[in-house]
């Protein structure tokens, strides 16, 4: 029983080193790199949105 206060002050110590590592290598993107993944996010909402829209369309007209 006296082992796990001990343990949970290194694991909270690891956990900060790991965000501040995490956080030491992480960079903005740049502009070419936000584009590219706002084209990529839309043409990916875009096919979800079109796939409903036909799942709409087929249970429209099979199920009156």
């Amino acid at each position: 029983m006296e082992e796990q206060p001990i343990e949970q002050p290194n694991k909270l110590k690891r956990f900060f080193k790991e965000t501040v590592r995490v956080v030491r290598i992480t960079k903005k993107p740049g502009m070419t790199e936000y584009k590219s993944l706002i084209k990529v996010t839309g043409i990916g909402i875009s096919i979800i949105g079109v796939i409903g829209f036909v799942i709409f369309l087929l249970k429209y007209l099979f199920i009156k």
